[in-house]
């Protein structure tokens, strides 16, 4: 029996520069030979097999890097993990700062010297295992069988998967105050405007981000995406062909906007708590707060149908998961794998969730009486069932944005509606990066 592990916590802050190891300067035949041999040696590790990798002296130490945020959940789970495996080596994990949107740059940047295990998002993990940056996954068949289909698609590139899903929750639903809504009243945007406008209080949404303006196109038949090369754009928001136009749904947001009740604002937690506004849409990270403002009344559900062309359709959003990927170059691969698949159970998603307040991905954990009491997490559950995740070229946010502040603006410049979709799809699908 070999001694006792013990976990241990490195909190280390990562500068910019250190993400430049492949961009060597200059073009120097000295620096392109050693970039050169740094890969051919990680190549050559990878090559030398998973076996020969772990059998060294026994002792295993992996680096993790995730949000300051999860700092505490990891040490738990890391002593547990640890404790699982106190027969079968000396392991210590160090965990290191890295806020989940900036990982891929900063593997993709020296992948040879990133850490053994990465914490990601579902939209980033596609770029990571195209960059070699990703391994695919030991154990498929389990992690579609204990996932939700979404999340599992969300990390599968070709036929192969290439992260392990953690949570299930970044994306939008609505909040509403239950002082002045039924559960009924919350299925229909035009019930919940007609209650608000008696009560002249406010029902807010963020209109200037194209990420929530989402919500009105996502199950029309209209659509935009990323093309293959992952930075243009398609989209069809201008269709005069599909049975809801471009023009019908900008027409419906035009008469959403004339009522006095709707406010476009990303500040709706000051309306909350001024008492003016009664329902919004955003996600689980405001729900501390609107839940202690709201206490007894706090409400929330999937988003509600809106009016388009005649036709109640359901409103749509992004959704979004949060990924544990392997470093393929890891020395300790296979106890890396180990250990992503480990925070990923189902018994630590619902530690997650107990400690952090995240939805999980796990389809058993999601069933567990905790998590089935929490109504954000809940209602985040429901929505997704009518969500894709966010596969968006760099083309897309701003014409977006000028489309939503237009519309919610009532068009102050009277803009023909064709003319002003045509414009903002052109600029969309444009092959120049703005």
């Amino acid at each position: 029996m070999r001694r006792a592990n013990i976990y241990s916590v490195c909190l280390v802050l990562l500068l910019a520069g250190m993400f430049t190891g492949c961009g060597k300067s200059g073009g120097k035949d000295a620096d392109r030979e050693e970039t050169a041999q740094e890969q051919q040696e990680g190549e050559s590790q990878i090559q030398q097999g998973n076996k020969e990798k772990e059998e060294d002296d026994g002792q295993v130490h992996l680096r993790v890097w995730a949000g300051e945020e999860d700092e505490a959940l990891l040490a738990e789970i890391s002593k547990r993990f640890i404790a699982e495996h106190a027969g079968e080596a000396d392991i210590t994990i160090d965990w290191e700062l890295m806020v989940e949107g900036q990982c891929r740059p900063g593997v993709l940047g020296d992948i040879l010297h990133a850490p053994d295990v990465y914490t990601t998002i579902d939209g980033d993990i596609r770029a990571l295992a195209a960059g070699g940056a990703a391994a695919a996954v030991l154990n498929p068949d389990e992690i579609r069988e204990n996932n939700m289909d979404a999340a599992v698609k969300a990390v599968t590139v070709g036929d192969d998967i290439y992260g392990y899903p953690v949570t299930a929750d970044n994306g939008y639903f609505l909040y509403y105050n239950k002082a002045y809504f039924s559960k009924s009243d919350v299925t229909d945007l035009d019930k919940m405007l007609e209650i608000a406008d008696k009560h002249c209080k406010q029902f807010a949404m963020d209109w200037s981000s194209g990420w929530y303006l989402y919500a009105f196109f996502g199950q029309t038949g209209l659509n935009v995406g990323a093309n293959s090369d992952g930075v243009t754009n398609f989209c069809d928001w201008n269709s005069t062909e599909n049975e809801i136009r471009g023009v019908d749904v900008a027409e419906a947001l035009l008469d959403i906007a004339s009522h006095k009740s709707f406010v476009s604002t990303p500040d709706w937690l000051t309306g909350i708590k001024s008492g003016q506004v009664i329902a919004c849409v955003s996600g689980v990270w405001d729900e501390t707060v609107i839940k202690e403002l709201w206490g007894d009344n706090y409400g929330a559900a999937k988003l509600p149908c809106y009016t388009v062309n005649g036709k109640k359709v359901q409103m749509a959003c992004y959704f979004g998961y949060k990924v544990l990927g392997v470093n393929p170059y890891s020395r300790h691969v296979m106890w890396a794998h180990k250990f992503a698949d480990y925070v990923a159970n189902e018994e630590n998603q619902k530690l997650r969730f107990a400690m952090r307040g995240q939805g999980p991905s796990n389809k058993r954990a999601a069933l567990s009486p905790e998590i089935q009491e929490a109504v954000a997490v809940q209602a985040m559950l429901a929505q997704s069932e009518f969500s894709e995740p966010q596969r968006l070229g760099y083309n897309f946010w701003e014409p977006a944005t000028l489309l939503g502040n237009t519309l919610a603006a009532h068009n102050p410049e009277n803009l023909d509606l064709q003319e002003l979709l045509d414009t903002v799809v052109s600029d969309i699908t444009s092959s120049t990066v703005q």
